[in-house]
């Protein structure tokens, strides 16, 4: 059974966060939570919260245990772009382009297989 967690309107830019959850595919939800809590970037703390957060549904919506959870798909798209100017020299704006994020998570309790013609 697949379970998701979104956080959606995340203030950091998704090339930050990709390389984060694209470490956390397939490992068991304690790998990934340990990932999450000893790196020292920004996008782990989001990341983290987005994964307790799907632990928290298994536990609660599916009764499912968190010992037996596997990271399923964890991906990061684009969201909107707050768009800003910065006055610059001779009379003219800079954009200044604040970038957000939504991130999902899904774990499963069936042990993902691995891609074939990729290596972990």
């Amino acid at each position: 059974m697949d379970v998701t967690a979104t956080a959606k309107f995340v203030r950091i830019s998704p090339t930050k966060v990709r390389d984060l959850t694209r470490a956390i595919q397939g490992k068991t939800v304690d790998e990934a939570l340990r990932v999450t809590s000893f790196n020292k970037r920004k996008g782990a703390f989001f990341v983290g919260k987005t994964l307790k957060s799907a632990i928290a549904n298994a536990e609660n919506n599916a009764d499912l245990s968190a010992e037996d959870l596997y990271v399923k798909e964890a991906v990061v798209d684009g969201g909107p772009i707050i768009k800003r100017f910065r006055p610059a020299a001779r009379g003219m704006a800079k954009p200044i382009q604040k970038k957000t994020s939504h991130i999902r998570i899904t774990l499963t309790n069936v042990k993902p297989r691995r891609a074939a013609g990729r290596s972990v």
